[in-house]
């Protein structure tokens, strides 16, 4: 789990849209603060501490301290909004966070030692079917990200999240089936290949039944005279 830290907030009155621009005019991002059966709590943070905490990797997994005038909240990040030129951060939610709170969370996948797979090796590619996985745990004991070690796989194999070991307390959202994270599939040069070696054969056995169709023509004009 990441590092926690502590965001400095202003409470702000003023909603909507206008009052949103004057903000960030201003160098502030709006935000809000809700969740655990309280009322929601509007807010202002600094546009470059938010901005740094939102591309700086882990944003959404890591609990946070948000001062508000002295008032101290732990929240996690739920969803936050970009701006689709800059990608200034323009608005930010937080989910409060009680002493025993569970959370649903995206958790990001990473893969380690393709150098160790022989399907990788022989020109296979590695096919990520979830660059997330979404779990269910503890606000405290929220994972970086899941680890899936590539060791021994061939081409055809699946990786299933059955293949990793959660933390305790921890498990996928998803609990009806095995579902598959990443495949090691053949690669288009590959295919391309194969395809060729097999058209001969193909061809051959196509010319083969044809003659053989035409012997039994053959044998049955002979009967006929």
């Amino acid at each position: 789990m990441s590092e926690t830290y502590e965001l400095k907030a202003e409470a702000r009155d003023r909603v909507g849209k206008g009052s949103a621009r004057a903000m960030r005019r201003n160098g502030q991002v709006p935000a809000v603060i809700y969740g655990e059966k309280q009322a929601p709590i509007s807010i202002t943070l600094p546009y470059k501490d938010i901005f740094y905490k939102i591309h700086g990797g882990g944003f959404m997994t890591t609990v946070a301290t948000i001062d508000v005038g002295g008032q101290k909240i732990r929240v996690l990040p739920k969803d936050y909004q970009l701006d689709p030129v800059s990608d200034a951060p323009v608005h930010v939610d937080f989910l409060r966070i009680g002493r025993n709170s569970e959370v649903n969370v995206q958790v990001p996948v990473h893969f380690i030692n393709e150098d160790e797979a022989p399907g990788i090796k022989r020109g296979g590619v590695l096919n990520i079917v979830r660059h997330e996985v979404e779990l269910h745990c503890q606000a405290d004991k929220i994972p970086d990200s899941l680890t899936f070690d590539l060791t021994g796989l061939e081409i055809g194999d699946s990786i299933h999240i059955s293949a990793i070991a959660l933390p305790e307390g921890t498990r996928p959202v998803i609990t009806d089936r095995d579902f598959t994270v990443a495949t090691i599939a053949a690669s288009s040069a590959m295919k391309a290949e194969t395809a060729e070696e097999t058209a001969p054969a193909e061809e051959r056995a196509e010319a083969e039944a044809e003659a053989t169709a035409a012997e039994g023509e053959g044998e049955t004009e002979e009967n006929k005279e």
